[in-house]
């Protein structure tokens, strides 16, 4: 072969080995994308508003350091309005036309269970965030849920704190109301607390739901009157929640203690919306700045939040999802990092075989995916006056019940002497 032919094939191969080489190093520094759905507009809002801007602390803190896998991170996500029905559209889009490695469970029950089938049907590996005990229907092996509400019973531990509250009541009390939006979170809260309530030997007199566009809360509240019972337990969505609080007030509801299940009161929009109206209201939470919770860590987390948060409009204190929105990809990144994978086998079996260090503490999931530990903690607003930001600041005005360990005041009651 003539010595110039020979030369230009070495050559041609010698580019070939090159461009593919190339082509192999661009591939490995494709992004890693992250798929979710988020509330960015609708009665979740306030909650997906602030969950999207932790997502987003953790990707910019995750490139800084050089990524995943040696490959930058990319959230890939759309607004579902708040709005279940939209879910599995959105997920589909997510998984056949952006292609995600990764799909992440969006925020809350009732945006969850929608797309539990999907998940199922792709053999995916899914995290959901504050979903009560979604998996009890589909025993789905690679579903991890971060919730303080765990253990082997999710929906009573999430209601643990409101009956142990009770029983510092004199005299006992014997009744008990059950009332919450026909919807996945509701049902979920109600069935726990009705499981609580029998272990307690309380006779339930109102178990009733609302459909969940329900507007005027106010004959709910008043039918709820005339059982008379000494608790009044409510699950409820930020929009329930709210026209609840504000029926009970126009009623002028007596009982001993009122509220337990309210998502919604622990949102700082929220909170400064009903302001006065929040008073007596005992409700469960998730954190708080006090002891063990007040890590470095997580206040460190926190004040990158808040010097980001008011710009953006979104909850300016951030004490209720954006600690675990953040854990939850702490996790995740744990989950890749660890296995040294992408595959969605080999990430849920590294889930189900490791503790995880996050700034909301350490985390393991049981074989139902949930926390082995629950850590709900039950509160009760007191000293609320006008609609001021700070007075939340430091909970001054949200005392701890329960568990012991965290107490850091009294239950005050009734409901209706303590509003005031």
């Amino acid at each position: 072969m003539p010595r110039f032919k020979r030369a230009s094939r070495l050559l041609a191969f010698a580019a070939l080995a090159a461009g593919l080489a190339a082509g192999s190093a661009q591939a490995a520094r494709q992004p890693i994308t992250i798929g979710f759905d988020i509330e960015e507009t609708g009665g979740l809002a306030p909650n997906g508003k602030a969950v999207l801007l932790a997502y987003k602390i953790w990707a910019e803190q995750t490139n800084a350091k050089g990524g995943l896998l040696g490959r930058p991170v990319k959230l890939v996500y759309y607004d579902d309005q708040s709005n279940p029905s939209m879910v599995p559209g959105i997920v589909t889009k997510l998984l056949d036309i952006d292609h995600v490695d990764i799909l992440l469970g969006e925020n809350g029950t009732n945006m969850l269970a929608p797309a539990m089938p999907l998940v199922m049907q792709r053999h995916l590996t899914f995290l959901g965030l504050f979903g009560l005990n979604v998996n009890s229907e589909f025993h789905y092996p690679n579903y991890f849920s971060m919730i303080p509400a765990g253990g082997e019973h999710p929906t009573e531990a999430f209601s643990q704190g409101f009956f142990e509250v009770a029983k510092s009541l004199k005299p006992a009390p014997k009744t008990i109301a059950l009332v919450g939006a026909d919807a996945e979170f509701a049902k979920a809260a109600l069935d726990g607390a009705r499981t609580q309530a029998k272990r307690a030997g309380l006779k339930i007199v109102y178990d009733q739901t609302y459909p969940p566009s329900t507007a005027d809360y106010t004959p709910i509240v008043r039918a709820i009157q005339a059982a008379h019972p000494d608790l009044v337990y409510v699950g409820s969505y930020p929009p329930d929640t709210v026209g609840m609080v504000r029926a009970a007030h126009e009623v002028g509801l007596k009982a001993e203690m009122f509220g337990g299940g309210m998502v919604g009161l622990q949102a700082t929009a929220i909170k400064q919306q009903l302001g006065p109206l929040l008073n007596g209201v005992e409700d469960y939470d998730f954190w708080q700045p006090i002891g063990s919770y007040a890590t470095p860590a997580a206040l460190d987390f926190l004040k990158q939040y808040q010097a980001q948060a008011a710009k953006l409009g979104v909850d300016q204190l951030g004490y209720y999802l954006p600690p675990f929105a953040y854990a939850d990809l702490q996790v995740l990144s744990q989950a890749i990092e660890g296995s040294k994978s992408l595959d969605q086998a080999k990430l849920a079996d590294y889930l189900h075989t490791h503790t995880f260090k996050t700034i909301v503490g350490s985390t393991k999931f049981g074989p139902n995916g949930e926390w082995t530990q629950p850590r709900v903690l039950a509160v009760q607003f007191h000293g609320v006056k006008g609609n001021g930001l700070d007075q939340f600041r430091q909970a001054k005005t949200e005392t701890v019940l329960w568990p012991d360990s965290l107490k850091s005041g009294e239950l005050r009651y009734p409901y209706g002497d303590a509003q005031h």
